[in-house]
């Protein structure tokens, strides 16, 4: 089995499809979506494929090492990931198809009206262990 990292964006949808931000949404679709994701980690429980999720907060900042005796430094001349990513799920699943079926199933999540949002979600595998070569 490999391990797949599902990042949902703020992108959004594409343009013309269901593309309303979750600002101008209803409680209740609001709900609905956060309903169906929930549903969708406990079905990948049940298979086994389900690992680990988490919504993220729209704060955070960058961080980073400014030398021995300095405080670090924060922010940066970068895009924040506060501005990109509004949460992740883990899935551990037998092949790389399966993960994307996965992916797209999740991209269907509903959004304004209730309509599937054909979100945009980055797919990446987590990097493995090289083989160490002996002599």
């Amino acid at each position: 089995m490999a391990k797949y990292l599902l990042l949902k964006h703020y992108r959004g949808a594409p343009a013309g499809v269901n593309d309303v931000p979750m600002a101008q949404w209803t409680p209740e679709e609001i709900s609905a979506h956060i309903q169906y994701m929930n549903d969708f980690a406990t079905r990948l429980e049940g298979t086994g494929e389900f690992v680990d999720a988490q919504a993220l907060a729209p704060d955070g900042m960058f961080v980073r090492y400014d030398g021995e005796g300095r405080p670090p430094v924060t922010d940066g001349p970068f895009a924040e990931t506060k501005d990109l990513i509004a949460g992740w799920m883990v899935i551990d699943v037998d092949t790389h198809e399966r993960a994307v079926e996965l992916a797209g199933e999740l991209s269907a999540a509903p959004g304004k009206d209730g309509k599937p949002i054909h979100e945009w979600l980055e797919l990446r595998p987590f990097l493995t262990a090289s083989h160490t070569i002996t002599e």
